[in-house]
């Protein structure tokens, strides 16, 4: 099990391109992380946290999520929303059942984030989910979450207490209307602009 002090360390990168899954400081909480491509390490994250739902793709790009298998249709439509910390549920077909776990679409954002949009650069998509056991609060320290994955996972990236962060906002369009499921980092208002 590795430490990182930074998302731009090479060795990082390597790790997570090779398929490890670990932690590190999102442009929101600290995240539970692996490639998105790599099937048998998105296997491992939704086995180390026990999800039965999917988590969220982060991505550098547009052209990263499409590459990834979303339709360019659907993320063209909401990509002026980004970058932020805003997650939009986006449909997609049965060869991203891997990630999307039989629900058929998946939360997806492009970050505001300098290190983490230069990490994405290197690496492509990541599957994320908050770095905490389901049920408990998210970790707001690499301290909190090595107490609940310990040695279960390949790396640790020390961000810093991320207390007071909070969640990306998760957004769907349903007939053009905005429905908000979580609220979080980002306010949207009536007019679909975001306005924090």
């Amino acid at each position: 099990m590795k430490m990182y002090k930074k998302l731009s360390d090479q060795a990082l990168i390597a790790q997570i391109t090779d398929g490890a899954v670990g932690i590190l400081p999102t442009d929101t909480l600290y995240g539970l992380v692996c490639r998105a491509q790599v099937q048998t390490a998105v296997q491992r994250l939704y086995s180390i946290k026990k999800l039965t739902k999917p988590g969220t793709i982060i991505a550098a790009s547009v052209e990263q999520l499409v590459e990834l298998g979303l339709k360019a249709r659907y993320v063209k439509a909401v990509e002026n929303f980004w970058p932020s910390a805003l997650s939009v549920v986006l449909p997609c077909g049965p060869e991203l059942a891997y990630l999307h776990l039989g629900s058929y679409s998946l939360a997806v954002r492009i970050p505001k984030h300098a290190e983490l949009q230069n990490l994405l650069q290197a690496t492509g998509p990541l599957l994320t989910t908050s770095a905490n056991p389901t049920g408990q609060r998210p970790a707001n320290t690499v301290t909190e979450a090595q107490k609940y994955f310990g040695q279960a996972v390949d790396f640790y990236v020390d961000g810093g207490n991320l207390s007071g962060q909070k969640p990306s906002t998760i957004i769907r369009i349903v007939d053009d209307a905005i429905e908000v499921l979580r609220e979080g980092a980002v306010t949207i208002n009536e007019n679909g602009r975001i306005t924090s």
